[in-house]
């Protein structure tokens, strides 16, 4: 039996700084998952897909990333989603140096 499709964004790193982005609905990448594409549909899923590995000079590993509906938009739908969009955890650079 098949597994019913599942809401997703699509995710990547920026090629210049490694960060995580994300891809919004006007074609660009963004690096708040609030402000992704939440896509509930396999077909547009493969089709935003498409549209992000054309958009690729900015991005590299771009992929679909589980996500679910919050009230201020796309939330994480898995663990590893929660950790990444909070930036990188080795040393306090990135989106945790901004946010304090």
């Amino acid at each position: 039996m098949a597994r019913a499709f599942e809401p997703v964004v699509i995710s990547a790193n920026d090629l210049f700084d490694g960060r995580v982005i994300y891809l919004s609905g006007k074609d660009e990448w963004v690096s708040q998952l609030q402000q992704a594409q939440l896509i509930t549909d396999e077909g547009q899923a493969k089709d935003r897909m498409a549209q992000a590995l054309a958009l690729s000079d900015r991005a590299v590993g771009v992929f679909l990333a589980p996500a679910k509906a919050g009230p201020n938009g796309p939330e994480p739908g898995h663990p590893r989603e929660a950790f990444r969009a909070q930036g990188p955890s080795n040393y306090f650079h990135g989106k945790q140096a901004e946010d304090a």
